[in-house]
């Protein structure tokens, strides 16, 4: 029985060698040369792959997403009917994205908007210094990918605290849940994190409404998903003031077209969806894991909960 892979053409050899350096006895197929549909039983696969193009492949017995979030497999025709779907909880995945978000929370935090745009006029001129233990920090999602953000942030002395959609505690972080939990922290929150899966429930949650609900000059970071993000809505809170700037990682839809007003905004970072990068080497031995786990019929790690949407 055989593998099939299907991501990023740059990427599919380094992708290859890592599942085989994990178990060389792997029948390795890259799409789409995936020979006779018969004969896969796996389906590692990133964003890009057709779900309903998998139907093909009558023995398939799991799907392997490559990568945290899953929105992609709740849109229509979604997994085939019965096939388990995991996706990836790697540690050097969360370790990209904490590095990420702290790079842009100190860079609002130390003013480093104000002091490049000093630099460009040639301006020498100190800022008042900013006071860590008043910036507080309001992070939407508090799973893997947030906790760890949140933890990282704590270690700097910031008061930090996370909201989700139901009760979840953690060490050093004050938590809000629910539609009422969301208002009170906003109302808190001087730079805003959103680190959610994308779920009907969370699509558009950074809009008009919550971002009026911010304190007038806070900053958003966004490295979830587009969806989560009413692009206009953003637009017109760093025109009036409502919202300093933004470093977003994520757009609807990708690529971020040419002519959208973020790519010259001055108080906009854009990055490619580049926040944190799958490395094969870290991630591979997962997904061996879970082919082995699937030809055993053991139960397998990081399942996909569907109605929960992640």
């Amino acid at each position: 029985m055989a593998v099939l892979l299907s991501t990023k053409a740059h990427t599919m050899q380094d992708w290859r060698a890592a599942l085989l350096a994990c178990d060389p006895t792997l029948d390795i197929r890259l799409f789409p040369e995936a020979g006779n549909p018969d004969e896969i039983e796996a389906a590692v696969c990133w964003t890009q792959h057709d779900m309903g193009e998998l139907r093909r492949y009558p023995n398939l017995r799991l799907i392997v997403s490559m990568g945290a979030g899953v929105d992609h497999l709740l849109r229509p025709p979604g997994p085939p009917p019965g096939v388990p779907v995991a996706r990836l909880v790697d540690t050097r995945l969360t370790t990209g994205m904490t590095e990420w978000v702290v790079l842009n929370v100190l860079r609002f935090h130390r003013q480093d908007l104000e002091y490049r745009a000093q630099q460009a006029a040639r301006i020498w001129d100190e800022l008042p210094a900013p006071e860590t233990s008043a910036r507080r920090i309001g992070i939407l999602g508090l799973g893997e990918l947030g906790g760890a953000s949140a933890r990282a942030l704590l270690g700097f002395g910031f008061p930090v605290m996370g909201w989700s959609r139901r009760p979840k505690a953690m060490e050093g972080v004050r938590a809000f849940h629910g539609e009422d939990g969301l208002r009170e922290m906003l109302r808190q929150t001087d730079i805003l994190i959103c680190l959610l899966p994308l779920t009907p429930e969370t699509r558009g949650i950074i809009r008009a409404e919550t971002l009026a609900l911010l304190p007038r000059g806070a900053f958003v970071v966004n490295a979830a998903r587009g969806g989560h993000l009413v692009a206009e809505d953003l637009l017109a809170a760093l025109e009036s003031g409502q919202v300093a700037a933004a470093a977003l990682d994520v757009f609807e839809p990708e690529p971020l077209p040419a002519e959208h007003p973020f790519w010259g905004h001055p108080k906009v970072l854009v990055w490619p969806h580049a926040a944190s990068i799958t490395i094969p080497s870290s991630a591979a031995p997962q997904v061996v894991e879970n082919i082995h786990r699937a030809r055993a019929g053991r139960p397998l790690i990081n399942l996909v909960d569907f109605s929960a949407g992640y």
